[in-house]
């Protein structure tokens, strides 16, 4: 394993001496969008729409194409289309029959979606993924740390048998079809784990065999990372990680914004390792943090045509919904600092189709963007429009300011009297955590990032409340509601039914405690 992670490290710097020709992000999505409509067109959803007439004319593909398939929502997608691949029916959004289901994490809604996954989106997530291997080499990674153990901390490669097709985490999905030489060599914790069904059970294990590994770069979701991470450190009595993976020296992160992490994760990690962000969901794999200080760079040539909805009362509803058939943009119509929710068309069969992620681009002429919030996961009861990213970088404020360990954290909004209020619920061991302390700074630092938060703290919006739970509140939360595993985020905004479920939950638990 030496010699291959010395052979990795070596192609990757000679790789950064070559300059390799490109072209421009228009370019690159125009084709894209010209191969999957060429592949789509004798599909069941390629006919209705006309891809075979729109490929024929001499017509701006990309303006035809946004002018006569309607945009799409989960719920739109399968009960029209999806539903038909898990009855065994074949060339219905995409050739042939699907194999793969991806189960979503379900944060934003009340039970899981099924996200279909073809032979082509796992090429597509494999490309990708070399893709960011290249890219290592703009960062000061040790060469030992790709001689080393790779811990992907997802779903479990056991996936459920459902007549044709196979269902389970996509996270699970694309390492049960990684390259056989990194499963082999390299991945951890090995296909054995891997296949255990409860993620329980798979923490217990690794734990157990932290010592006979030796781990440069670590995968997952920050909150379960966290916690594998302090199990291991608890067991082996060690004071740090490093004293059972002296190499390791990469986290690569996805799933959740980092900030409220960041300072528990220089405690158990130290200050030198290397944080790689990654954009990978259940509907692919679309980019990844190319350079030190920079955002996530899309990946324009991969099989997903990406499309751009301004995220504005005028496109969308108070509860996220989109509105009537939005106007959308290219990732080359883009403007910098503008708030768009993302829509898809991918070689898995999506078409159009709102994903639910809302991001920035931070650097348009690079295609590089940041993830703000959920289409509806964000609090605007009075036109306060509180986004995910400014409470994660409150959070991480407090933490830092008031030296506690936020584990995690949920907001709700709610009516009181003629007014609103909102109501944040941290999870926080420290004993010394003070609700009336952080309220404050909570207060003062969204009135600093956010200028409509700040207008309606003088007028609708007439308090805010702080309520610390142990972070324990929230894992157990997600146990009891059959949601606990390595890809599973807990939502940052709470309403309607999840929050009264929420709510009721915390009753029930009081009152037995």
């Amino acid at each position: 394993m030496a010699i291959l992670g010395n052979l990795i490290s070596r192609s990757l710097q000679l790789r950064k001496k070559f300059h390799l020709p490109v072209a421009t992000p228009e370019t690159y999505q125009r084709t894209t969008l010209r191969q999957l409509l060429d592949r789509g067109q004798y599909t069941s959803f390629g006919k209705h729409y006309g891809f075979g007439r729109m490929l024929s004319r001499d017509v701006d593909l990309a303006a035809r194409f946004r002018a006569t398939v309607p945009v799409h929502t989960y719920n739109e997608m399968y009960s029209q289309w999806w539903h038909l691949c898990q009855e065994g029916h074949e060339n219905v959004c995409w050739p042939g029959k699907v194999k793969y289901f991806a189960l979503s994490s379900g944060t934003s809604e009340s039970s899981s979606k099924h996200i279909p996954v073809t032979q082509d989106m796992i090429k597509s997530i494999k490309k990708v993924g070399f893709k960011q291997l290249y890219s290592m080499a703009n960062y000061k990674i040790p060469p030992v740390a790709f001689e080393k153990g790779i811990l992907m901390l997802g779903g479990t490669t056991s996936l459920f048998a459902k007549g044709e097709y196979y269902e389970g985490d996509m996270s699970g999905i694309s390492a049960k079809n990684m390259p056989r030489w990194i499963s082999s060599l390299l991945y951890k914790p090995g296909q054995k784990i891997s296949k255990r069904p409860r993620w329980e059970d798979r923490i217990r294990l690794i734990v157990l065999n932290a010592k006979n590994w030796d781990v440069g770069i670590i995968c997952g979701v920050p909150a379960w990372v966290q916690i594998v991470l302090e199990r291991v450190i608890k067991y082996h009595n060690v004071k740090d990680i490093h004293e059972i993976w002296p190499n390791l020296s990469v986290y690569i992160h996805g799933g959740v914004s980092m900030e409220p992490y960041r300072e528990s994760f220089k405690q158990l990690m130290g200050p030198k390792m290397t944080y790689i962000e990654t954009y990978m969901a259940s509907e692919g794999s679309f980019g990844f943090q190319a350079k030190p200080g920079g955002g996530i760079k899309l990946v324009l040539n991969a099989g997903i045509f990406f499309e751009f909805i301004p995220f504005t009362d005028r496109n969308f509803d108070g509860d996220g919904n989109v509105r009537g058939n939005p106007e959308s943009f290219m990732v080359h119509e883009v403007k910098e600092d503008v708030e768009y929710a993302v829509m898809l068309s991918t070689c898995s069969g999506a078409w159009r189709y709102i994903i639910g992620d809302v991001i920035k681009f931070t650097d348009a002429k690079e295609y590089e963007i940041a993830i703000v919030g959920r289409t509806k996961q964000f609090l605007s009861m009075c036109g306060e429009h509180l986004s995910v990213d400014n409470m994660n970088k409150a959070i991480d404020n407090v933490s830092k300011l008031l030296h506690l360990d936020i584990r995690e954290f949920t907001v709700a909004g709610f009516r009181e009297g003629n007014r609103f209020a909102h109501r944040w619920y941290l999870g926080c061991d420290d004993p010394h955590a003070d609700p009336a302390q952080i309220k404050k700074l909570l207060d003062e630092t969204l009135c600093r990032l956010n200028d409509d938060y700040e207008v309606e703290r003088t007028s609708a919006l007439t308090e805010v409340y702080v309520e610390i739970l142990p972070p324990k509140t929230f894992i157990d939360y997600l146990r009891a509601r059959g949601k606990y595993g390595a890809m599973i985020k807990f939502p940052r905004v709470l309403k309607g039914n999840q929050l009264e479920d929420w709510m009721g939950y915390l009753q029930d638990a009081k009152v037995k405690g």
